[in-house]
């Protein structure tokens, strides 16, 4: 199943996390003529979560994967059309707005909702591209079996750091959490469950400046935030969780985004560009949590029907 160029549809979303398949499922309920394009894993940022504690309705938590699965089973219960497709820029033709596809391909619709979520923010330090996929992760649920018995680093100080560091001690034999500061970002219950988890060792005040090895990883260099002292650890896992960056490239010079790249909507979620709605973690101001998304995804769908309706 694909697209057409020769359909004028009523809704097409850019992107398949929590937002775009709740506005999916919305638009589809709503008998709109729906497309979802997305261009790599279904779910986005959350997908790759071991455990979702607090989305409502699962006092157990559940897990990203199985959220998402959920989500997509719903949406196409009411007739969602999900295509694998990626969007590389957005043009106005009159009333129609095109999405030109890295195919070739132009969709054409009277409205669109980008909901293309974020991606996991690089160190930028020597050794982190040349080791992608050979020690260097920015996944725990993906990579974590890989370094059963082993070293691991963590890299961050927020929610994610802290939530992928718990999962990452079932299969490490330490887990080092490095954050450039003495305190970690994250909700207070996280901070008290990894620093009193017995495979934990805490450095704080400390930043990669590289990460080394042969084949595969097997150390990072260390600097101290307030000494500017260097250090070895020998480490053969580096998971990194120090932000997002927004998925926005392909609306650079369409719409308007904030000085970090994110989608500047008012309050019914409507972009600088006529017709076109942003919802999730890709709009500034974003909360980066499940709820909220999908909150805005249903929010940007009702804006779509009034809008067409108009």
């Amino acid at each position: 199943m694909g697209v057409s160029e020769d359909i004028l549809y009523d809704c097409v979303i850019v992107g398949g996390g929590p937002a775009g398949l709740t506005a999916g499922l919305y638009c589809a309920r709503a008998k709109l003529n729906t497309v979802l394009l997305e261009k790599g894993t279904l779910g986005g940022q959350i997908a790759i979560t071991d455990l979702v504690e607090n989305y409502p309705g699962f006092p157990d938590g559940i897990s990203g994967k199985e959220l998402i699965q959920r989500f997509k089973s719903q949406a196409e219960r009411f007739g969602l059309q999900i295509v694998r497709k990626e969007v590389t820029g957005l043009s106005k033709n009159g009333k129609e707005i095109h999405l030109h596809l890295r195919t070739g391909e132009v969709v054409r619709s009277k409205a669109v909702i980008v909901a293309s979520g974020a991606s996991p923010r690089r160190l930028g330090v020597p050794g982190e591209e040349e080791f992608i996929n050979r020690g260097v992760s920015y996944c725990a649920t993906c990579d974590g079996p890989l370094f059963e018995g082993v070293p691991i680093a963590v890299v961050g100080g927020g929610d994610s750091a802290c939530q992928e560091g718990l999962f990452l001690t079932r299969f490490g034999s330490v887990v080092y959490l490095i954050h450039r500061r003495d305190q970690l970002r994250a909700q207070k219950h996280l901070q008290e469950k990894i620093l009193s988890h017995p495979k934990v060792k805490f450095l704080p005040n400390k930043v990669v400046v590289e990460i080394k090895g042969s084949e595969a990883v097997e150390k990072i260099i260390l600097q101290d935030t307030k000494t500017g002292e260097l250090s070895e650890l020998p480490v053969e896992g580096v998971f990194i969780f120090i932000g997002l960056e927004p998925n926005t490239g392909f609306l650079r010079g369409v719409v308007d985004l904030d000085e970090r790249g994110y989608v500047i909507t008012d309050s019914k979620l409507r972009t600088s560009m006529e017709g076109v709605f942003a919802a999730g973690d890709c709009r500034s101001g974003s909360t980066g949590q499940v709820a909220v998304a999908v909150g805005e995804g249903c929010l940007a769908a009702l804006e779509v029907e009034k809008y067409l309706e108009g």
